[in-house]
């Protein structure tokens, strides 16, 4: 399958984002903040970083971009979307997924291997894990604090949609400890952690994040 990786001006994780769409066995294809069409990818990617510098708020600018037209249209009609970290803040800028994140509570940038539980493993960017996987991946933030009032947070919890929560100790004061979160059709994926660098054992980090980019394959396999 077609992933597209977009890169804004600011964004630091696009290489790694598409070597890790092809370790988890896809064609990864760059995407330019200023295109106005997605090259036919079945699914795209919003890595992180500091699009436009993180100026105005994390992702406010982004989400003017050209591509993002492009993608919101899309993810409108199924497209499936994964935003990491910046990639996240975006997509809440954009209205796809609700809530906000804010400056972590302690007011310093965070980053380290953090704990999560799959929560959802229903998601094209989930299924290769099982319902209540435990895995380590790198966090690295300081604005990750996932926020929205309580109707909203009734909301996601009662529907299945917080994706992944933090374990053991909560890195940026997100509430109700959630590190992920997801649309209500499921195919839009918000995640503050960054699986693409835990994908392979070379690095040292493991690869308990590869499961976000081959779950594709594991649904093409179940159908």
């Amino acid at each position: 399958m077609k992933v597209g990786v977009v890169t804004f001006p600011g964004t630091l994780d696009d290489v790694d984002a598409a070597r890790a769409i092809r370790i988890g066995g896809h064609e990864a294809v760059s995407l330019w903040h200023g295109d106005h069409d997605l090259k036919g990818v079945d699914a795209v990617v919003l890595p992180g970083g500091f699009s436009y510098g993180d100026y105005l708020r994390c992702g406010a600018i982004s989400r003017f971009a050209p591509v993002m037209t492009e993608v919101v249209a899309a993810a409108n009609g199924g497209l499936p979307v994964l935003g990491i970290c910046n990639g996240f803040q975006i997509l809440c800028e954009s209205h796809l997924l609700p809530g906000a994140l804010i400056r972590n509570d302690h007011m310093k940038f965070v980053c380290r291997d953090q704990r999560l539980r799959i929560e959802n493993a229903s998601t094209p960017w989930t299924s290769a894990y099982s319902h209540g996987a435990e895995i380590t991946i790198a966090l690295k933030n300081g604005e990750g604090g996932f926020v929205a009032d309580e109707a909203t947070l009734d909301m996601l919890e009662a529907e299945g949609r917080v994706v992944a929560r933090y374990l053991d100790v909560n890195p940026n004061g997100s509430m109700r400890d959630i590190a992920g979160v997801t649309n209500e059709r499921g195919n839009v994926v918000g995640l503050m952690p960054h699986p693409e660098h835990a994908v392979e054992e070379l690095t040292g980090s493991g690869t308990d994040g590869l499961g976000f980019f081959t779950s594709f394959l594991e649904q093409a396999a179940s159908v």
